[in-house]
């Protein structure tokens, strides 16, 4: 019997160890997440938060606010100017997403061929990343000037008359779409990636039953890429509802000419930060994150249908 409550004590005794050691381990690991964590409730969490209620406001950061309820949403839906600048960044996106993935794939392959110095090419595609959109702007403002601009000199030089590209409503988003497509060098790394993963042996098993390089590309890489395709997929169409840098840049935030540049995002820190209707841009920013918010969902959704995973 002695023994027996010996034994008790000794395994309570370890328990009691555990428990301590448990707790002491935890209050480590929150010790060290604690500057990411306060970090995160200060500068995220807490202006998240109160986004909501100044949507609500008439707060302009220089006073108080005053509650309005959904005045500021009613307000936005009789904006012109926010509904051109919806406009805008839908054509932006709807054109850009595509041609990205279509340019992002096709230069991935070829940048997988295994020829000498594909290194070099590789880098080359890459640097444009590298590039601060601001000096990126300025450098294609030059390049697509019409009295002087290398891109129409070379036009004329084959005899044809280069648009104003800039200076044009037509032309306008077109040249900002070029100029982002120019910079799409880290979604060809992630491809590159997708296709470094797929199996050499689907692609030996392909050409012993006699398949051509078109077949081989249709039935075997861009199926097993589309996960690859996914995400950029995703992460280049909130990218682009976000568009700000390049056409703020190039505008000097006019959105010129006939606020053909002015987008979303533009037009949301105008009111937050020339304007100070804060209360305003906020409910511009809850707007925007409802349609980011759909489009990611409605991809989502429909991801079931094309994206393929090995084993699956």
């Amino acid at each position: 019997m002695a023994e027996v409550t010996k034994s008790t004590r000794v395994q309570q005794s370890v328990v009691v160890k555990r428990k301590k050691l448990s707790t002491k381990s935890n209050l480590q690991g929150w010790l060290f997440a604690s500057p990411w964590i306060i970090g995160l409730s200060v500068f995220f969490a807490f202006p998240l938060i109160a986004s909501i209620y100044f949507s609500f406001t008439t707060y302009s950061i220089l006073k108080p606010g005053e509650f309005v309820g959904f005045q500021n949403y009613q307000d936005l839906f009789k904006d012109d100017l926010f509904w051109k600048s919806i406009y805008n960044t839908i054509y932006f996106t709807i054109f850009f997403v595509p041609l990205s993935i279509i340019f992002g794939v096709g230069l991935a392959m070829m940048l997988n061929m295994k020829i000498k110095g594909m290194a070099i090419y590789r880098t080359i595609f890459f640097l444009p990343t590298l590039v601060p959109h601001v000096a990126l702007a300025v450098l294609w403002m030059w390049l697509l000037n019409p009295g002087f601009g290398l891109v129409n000199g070379m036009l004329d030089m084959i005899g044809l008359q280069g648009p104003n590209w800039l200076g044009s409503e037509i032309w306008s988003k077109p040249s900002l779409i070029l100029m982002s497509l120019w910079g799409i060098g880290q979604a060809v790394i992630i491809y590159l990636a997708g296709l470094g993963d797929i199996p050499e042996e689907l692609y030996e098993a392909a050409e012993v039953d006699g398949a051509s390089w078109w077949q081989k590309t249709r039935h075997v890489t861009l199926p097993l890429l589309t996960p690859v395709i996914f995400f950029n997929l995703v992460m280049g169409a909130i990218g682009a509802f976000q568009q700000f840098t390049l056409p703020y840049t190039m505008t000097q935030g006019q959105g010129t000419p006939a606020n053909s540049l002015t987008f979303y995002v533009m037009h949301l820190y105008d009111n937050a930060f020339k304007f100070f209707q804060m209360g305003y841009a906020s409910a511009m920013a809850w707007i925007l994150f409802v349609i980011i918010m759909a489009l990611t969902t409605v991809i989502f959704m429909t991801s079931n249908r094309w994206v393929h995973y090995q084993g699956k």
